[in-house]
């Protein structure tokens, strides 16, 4: 049993640029974290607790730094930056976070959003574990708050980068847990 702590979900790029076979980001496997997702997403609901839709999405027609290393993606309304399935917010007690970086928090409202609700813990999933994971555990840490990741409920195809980011969150940032031991923190 975990201690009571107001605890928020984010879920992180959980959008078709990952996860439909056909998008340049997908990869094999990306797929195993939705189970886990969708149980923590359901906690969630059941309990009340906020959940944070944190996506990648550009402003069409305009220049963006991320172009100077990565290809032009997640450009809004285009395929790609849409959600994912059935992970679309609904619900009182979800809402969206556009990010234009890898971290949630950087250059967002996140952190202000969650203190304003008083939020003490995040539970992160999503993808990938050593690029958007690791980034929003680390900001969620330097932002006071600390940061859960689930084990089954974020990956890479970078399973060996993927594996010392965890280490490292929860060595320095926060926890790394089971599915069920976050469920338990969001109930």
């Amino acid at each position: 049993m975990s201690e009571t702590k107001k605890t928020a979900l984010i879920l992180v790029d959980v959008i078709n640029s990952f996860f439909d076979p056909g998008q340049p980001n997908y990869y094999k496997g990306v797929e195993d974290v939705l189970p886990a997702i969708r149980q923590l997403r359901a906690a969630a609901k059941t309990s009340g607790a906020i959940t944070v839709h944190a996506v990648e999405r550009h402003r069409p027609g305009f220049d963006d730094f991320e172009w100077r290393k990565l290809p032009v993606h997640h450009i809004d309304g285009a395929f790609d930056a849409d959600f994912f399935g059935e992970f679309a917010p609904e619900g009182d007690n979800e809402t969206i976070v556009w990010k234009r970086r890898f971290s949630a928090f950087f250059a967002t409202d996140l952190a202000l959003f969650l203190t304003e609700q008083k939020v003490e813990r995040v539970v992160i999933c999503g993808v990938k574990t050593n690029v958007c994971i690791r980034a929003t555990a680390q900001d969620a840490f330097a932002n006071g708050f600390e940061p859960v990741v689930p084990r089954e409920a974020t990956n890479s195809n970078r399973p060996h980068l993927a594996e010392a980011s965890l280490e490292d969150i929860h060595r320095y940032m926060g926890q790394v847990v089971s599915v069920d031991e976050a469920i338990g923190m969001l109930s």
